[in-house]
């Protein structure tokens, strides 16, 4: 397989100029860490866990129209799950990203049927048609453990972005600890201290914000933030064959990152790509090829 697959267009630039509330919410919270960091603190962690409902793409309804539909049940609430192909077929289960769906997984879906798979994508906690309004990525990694225990024979797991940390830092595992075939992690972060570090960069936080969230993430889960780590937890998954795909002009989680899994996570292969930036990776046909074929 080629080291390196690249694109034919570059990737926009994220907020090139700062919307006015963007702008506003920053002005707020340095504010409010003057008089009362504690309180900057939480309303900053509750913003961290809250994705936006984007509005409904044209093409998301067509992208699920011909999927079976349930629902699984979890300690926070619902998820919506979604279907295609045989079902004793094994399964490759798509988990997608922060503010996204299982539509997004438009893409894969055919690729993966034609080689004769089953396919199974959710909606994540908070996002798409599953229940919730804040999420975690304990809790995000919680509903796709529950989807797993549902779907009988796994070959893969296919994640992107905040779901890759989800799985691989929770990590997620097979249910009676069987070993997992095959992950594949797309734009996946290094670890949770480096997004609390880009979140705050972002909404131009305090510099102690990366300290507080990490001391709350311990206090909250009786686990060092650190240890919730794709490099740090992510050998740990069960994992037989893993594959890193992360862009060069990944706008939101420097490829750097990508490498660093590699290198932490014995056996693993990564392959990096450019001018896909941190989504279009998703839907590009000679990525989804490439890991339908480490799928196989």
């Amino acid at each position: 397989m080629p080291e390196e697959l690249v694109a034919s267009t570059p990737p926009r630039l994220r907020y090139p100029s700062p919307p006015a509330g963007l702008r506003w919410l920053r002005v707020q919270l340095r504010l409010l860490s003057a008089i009362a960091p504690e309180m900057a603190f939480r309303q900053a962690w509750k913003l961290f866990c809250t994705p936006r409902r984007l509005p409904v793409k044209a093409w998301e309804a067509p992208a699920l129209a011909d999927a079976r539909r349930r629902t699984v049940v979890y300690e926070m609430g619902n998820v919506a799950v979604y279907e295609w192909g045989p079902a004793a077929a094994p399964a490759v289960v798509l988990v997608h990203g922060w503010e996204h769906r299982a539509s997004f997984w438009r893409a894969w879906v055919q690729p993966l049927l034609a080689a004769g798979y089953r396919v199974v994508a959710l909606d994540g906690p908070a996002h798409g048609a599953s229940s919730g309004k804040v999420t975690t990525l304990v809790g995000f990694g919680g509903a796709v453990q529950a989807v797993i225990d549902t779907v009988g024979e796994v070959r893969a797991i296919v994640a992107h972005s905040f779901g890759a940390a989800s799985v691989a830092g929770l990590p997620v595992r097979l249910p009676a600890a069987a070993p997992l075939p095959r992950l594949v992690l797309l734009s996946a972060p290094v670890g949770p201290r480096e997004v609390a570090a880009r979140f705050a960069d972002f909404l131009y936080l305090s510099n102690d914000f990366v300290a507080r969230f990490a001391e709350y993430v311990q206090q909250a889960t009786g686990r060092p933030a650190d240890s919730f780590g794709v490099a740090a937890s992510g050998p740990g998954s069960g994992a037989e064959k893993v594959l890193v795909l992360h862009d060069h002009d990944d706008e939101i989680i420097p490829v750097s990152e990508g490498r660093e899994i590699a290198a932490a996570w014995p056996g693993a292969v990564l392959h990096t790509t450019r001018g896909l930036g941190h989504n279009r990776i998703l839907r590009d046909a000679e990525v989804v090829q490439l890991a339908v074929n480490f799928i196989a």
